[in-house]
């Protein structure tokens, strides 16, 4: 295949819209891709040995390995040389009487191996921005629902400050029957927008067929180094409950019309009919909205012999797909590489998770919700765990290698011989760490922490500071290093002494052993 793979949530997108029935055409259209791109997508899928919806259940990592085993059009040599020349051909295209076909002339006439003429198009194709005039959308029933946040906020009072806060409302239009749902929500922000349309689709009681979002990089209100990005979260979301997504494009109001002229007969039916009530929750606001909302829907539309309700009903409702069983959950993804101690470590909740000890030094594709996390290897799942949000280790007995070649020259012999040529207190103390540990490769990095330390540290000074975290049950690199660092273990040797010497110090500033104690 020429050209670059798109997102895997996005060919999951293609894949959903194709079993619906849409053609390739529209796919392309309504997903903003070139239609030799979906024709080419469909046509792996023809072919595969697995069924649409098993390429669904599957997580990205598993799907794009099934799709794309190796794809080499976008690796060879002649494609980067192709894209340096982007922003020439770009330039020549917008100039007089200046074609495709005489750009790709002169390109072949320098570069007798270059890409025929259908590639230099479709490669270009794909770094052009398309520009194609707006049209006006018929809606079929259950086909699609717009979605969007209100301007206009709605305020609530803190009970306990007396604050005025403002709620932000989100709002979903089905644009064939005209139905409404509104929702007060705290903030714009991811959670609370996928929120809302859960708490819409529960309402509907189905899916439509798309949704169609207002630019949801909008909806963001404050960057976060560990939010998946908007658009992908919002595209997992889809393929949990059976939809496909579809942005409307930037300052294209007509895109999101129907909604817009909904949120604008809410301002008139809800927010006026409630400027008079003071609310001090947001469950408050949204108990009335629900009335408000359910009054609107119920009345007659004007020069209609129907209200919005009856066409929902009638039409509309008995379209819309199934509620999944499960509710959905968040998925975070992160690129991380497998560390000598079998594991990956999710910074987030400064936990380790491991992995079979072949992959270490491998990078790693995490995948992680709220409950699970999995780690992907070249599109493989080989390690699954339950999230754990406190700092430590989650292992698998299997994953390490303490019975394998592979760790001959790591193991607790190793570090305890390594530390008995040193002192051989510092080797008492090792085996004291793997004796407490079940998973002797959790120790390793605490070993080497402690080599590092000796070596830096004067070896009478470390000697004594090993007796004293033995003594005291002191097993961490972090708190053997805090008492080298403060000289704790001077307070033991001065009790030792004779009383009345100038070394029996007592200060109030001076920590006791129980505070080095891990």
């Amino acid at each position: 295949m020429a050209g670059t793979i798109i997102n895997m949530s996005k060919v999951k997108l293609v894949l959903r819209m194709h079993a619906q029935g849409f053609s390739n055409r529209r796919i392309a259209r309504e997903l903003g891709l070139y239609k030799g791109t979906v024709n080419n997508y469909v046509d792996k899928i023809k072919n595969h040995s697995y069924s649409i919806g098993e390429l669904l259940a599957l997580d990205d990592p598993e799907l794009e390995g099934r799709l794309f085993a190796g794809n080499p059009a976008y690796k060879e040599s002649r494609f980067e040389d192709f894209k340096s020349r982007i922003p020439y051909l770009e330039k020549e295209l917008g100039r007089p009487h200046v074609t495709r076909h005489l750009l790709w002339q002169e390109y072949r006439q320098e570069h007798a191996d270059g890409y025929g003429y259908s590639q230099f198009c479709f490669h270009l194709g794909q770094l052009l921005k398309a520009r194609k005039p707006g049209s006006i959308l018929e809606h079929n029933p259950g086909e699609k629902l717009f979605v969007d946040f209100a301007g206009d906020t709605f305020p609530y009072v803190d009970r306990e400050t007396g604050e005025v806060i403002q709620a932000q409302v989100f709002a979903a239009c089905l644009p064939c029957s005209n139905y409404t749902f509104i929702m007060a929500v705290p903030t714009q922000r991811t959670d609370d927008f996928l929120y809302a349309l859960a708490c819409c689709l529960n309402h509907l009681g189905g899916s439509p067929r798309i949704v169609v979002t207002d630019n949801l990089k909008a909806s963001v209100v404050k960057a976060d180094r560990y939010e998946p990005e908007l658009n992908r979260i919002m595209e997992d979301f889809a393929n949990h409950y059976g939809f496909a997504v579809i942005p409307t494009r930037v300052r294209k109001p007509r895109d999101k019309a129907a909604v817009e002229n909904e949120v604008k007969i809410s301002y008139r039916r809800v927010y006026a009919k409630l400027r008079n009530h003071t609310f001090f929750s947001i469950e408050e606001i949204n108990a009335a909205f629900a009335e408000k909302t359910r009054e609107h829907n119920q009345t007659r539309m004007q020069q209609k012999e129907y209200c919005r309700q009856e066409k929902f009903l009638a039409e509309e409702k008995p379209l819309l797909g199934e509620l999944p069983a499960g509710a959905f959950e968040v998925k975070y993804y992160a690129s991380l590489k497998i560390n000598e101690n079998n594991c990956v470590h999710l910074a987030r909740d400064k936990h380790f998770y491991s992995a079979p000890y072949r992959h270490i030094g491998e990078k790693a594709e995490v995948i992680y919700t709220r409950s699970l996390v999995r780690i992907y290897v070249r599109g493989e799942c080989v390690a699954t765990h339950v999230r754990s949000t406190h700092p430590g280790y989650t292992t698998e007995k299997e994953h390490m290698g303490s019975s394998h070649n592979f760790y001959r020259d790591r193991s607790p012999g190793f570090y305890i011989r390594q530390a008995a040529r040193r002192s051989d207190t510092l080797a008492e103390l090792f085996a004291a760490f793997f004796e407490k540990s079940e998973i002797p490769e959790t120790q390793y990095r605490r070993c080497d922490g402690l080599l590092s330390l000796q070596r830096k540290t004067d070896p009478v000074v470390f000697e004594q500071v090993c007796r004293y975290a033995l003594d005291n049950g002191i097993l961490t690199y972090q708190s053997i290093k805090r008492v080298v660092d403060t000289k704790a273990y001077m307070q033991d040797m001065a009790l030792e002494g004779d009383p009345d010497s100038g070394n029996n110090i007592k200060h109030v500033n001076i920590r006791g052993k129980k505070y080095y104690a891990g």
